[in-house]
């Protein structure tokens, strides 16, 4: 007869099956959202609110007076190196560095950014003030995906997956360039150009061979600084210092950018991404069902989420294989093609992000632009999870 497990060890093997794995990170994902809308509408709000919101007593810099701030504009922006990080080793190395492989994933990741924006821009048409949300169901959230994905176990095939993570490379990408271009402040020419030096010097170090981390760490801090101050947003000194950083292997056989991913990745995935969760998933539900004139942005958000990515990626598919431009992924029918296009509804972290940039002197806006993230992103993944549940015993057509 076996022995009987303490309870405590029971609970800490159920914890690490639950949060390890593929599915770990969108299973903590889940638990810290679920968390940050209790504590919204919990007698505590007003605590957990000032936790995040309130001056703190001193900071070492005057623009991030408050801790929401440090973590938007300060490790968001080494979630961003990550993502810049993993952006360079595919392009380079991965699946998208072949001109054929590129195709599919990139003509995905375009019609699904666009054609949640048009809806978003659609249904908000008679509100111009609504129109700078366009871009925030353009994301999606990789951890929720892949960890729906993984749940589903061999019901999903090897190649949609891979599929599913060059679409979200190229998503993130785009969203990159969104942050940068379209919600940029005003711009202080003085901290640009020298973010603009220091980023060529980074450049120059990898030129020269220069594979010590340390170097472009201290340096990549300096660039975030002058971002920082320039008007762009902070996280965007996040991808391009990744881009500097040399992927070549060393004397030792080891690659510096793999290296740095291999050790920040769960940095990331674990810790940066669900402490964002927990300070921007909170929603007061009471005061925030909108209903009315200002259901018209969480509805244009939800929308774009479920329909537009759903109708995005899926056609781009279709129109790809019926083409000849790219054969949709192997051994996957149209029916699982649609389940993935659902699951990359799923906005939460960059969705929410964004919606931040967007609103930034209307915390109203911000609010109900969460509830619309957050209701999208809930039926986009439930929508997703239950095509592909369905579909395992499709045959391929």
């Amino acid at each position: 007869m076996p022995a009987r497990r303490h309870p405590i060890s029971a609970l800490i093997s159920a914890v690490v099956r639950l949060f390890g794995g593929e599915a770990g990170a969108g299973s903590l994902l889940i638990a810290v959202a679920l968390i940050a809308l209790a504590l919204a509408n919990s007698p505590w709000d007003s605590l957990w609110h000032g936790l995040f919101h309130h001056a703190l007593p001193a900071s070492p810099i005057a623009r991030l007076s408050t801790l929401h701030l440090w973590i938007s504009d300060g490790l968001m922006a080494l979630f961003f190196f990550v993502v810049g990080l993993e952006i360079k080793r595919e392009v380079l190395e991965g699946e998208l560095a072949h001109p054929a492989q590129r195709r599919l994933p990139v003509l995905a990741a375009v019609l699904g950014m666009a054609v949640p924006a048009m809806v978003f821009l659609l249904v908000t048409r008679n509100v111009p003030e609504l129109g700078p949300g366009w871009a925030i169901p353009a994301a999606t959230d990789i951890a929720f995906a892949v960890g729906v994905i993984a749940l589903l176990g061999s019901a999903v095939p090897p190649s949609l997956r891979l599929f599913l993570l060059t679409v979200a490379i190229v998503d993130d990408l785009g969203a990159v360039a969104i942050i940068a271009l379209a919600y940029t402040a005003k711009i202080d020419p003085g901290w640009l150009i020298a973010a603009a030096l220091v980023l060529a010097a980074m450049a120059t170090m990898n030129r020269l061979g220069i594979k010590r981390g340390w170097a472009y760490a201290l340096s990549g801090t300096i660039l975030w600084f002058c971002v920082l101050h320039s008007g762009v947003h902070a996280t965007v000194a996040g991808v391009l210092a990744a881009l500097t950083v040399p992927i070549a292997l060393d004397r030792q056989g080891e690659s510096l950018l793999l290296r740095m991913e291999h050790v920040l990745a769960p940095v990331s995935a674990y810790f940066i991404v669900p402490l964002f969760g927990l300070a921007n998933a909170g929603v007061t539900l009471p005061a925030a069902m909108p209903n009315g004139a200002a259901l018209i942005l969480p509805l244009g958000i939800a929308l774009g989420l479920v329909a537009g990515k759903t109708c995005g990626i899926f056609c781009a598919v279709l129109l790809a294989e019926r083409s000849g431009f790219a054969r949709r992924p192997s051994g996957a029918n149209w029916n699982q093609v649609l389940g993935l296009s659902a699951l990359c509804g799923i906005g939460f972290t960059m969705s929410l992000f964004i919606g931040q940039l967007a609103f930034p002197a209307n915390p109203a806006l911000v609010e109900d632009a969460k509830l619309g993230v957050l209701s999208g992103s809930l039926v986009a993944g439930i929508f997703g999870y239950a095509i592909l549940r369905l579909s395992v015993r499709q045959p391929q057509t």
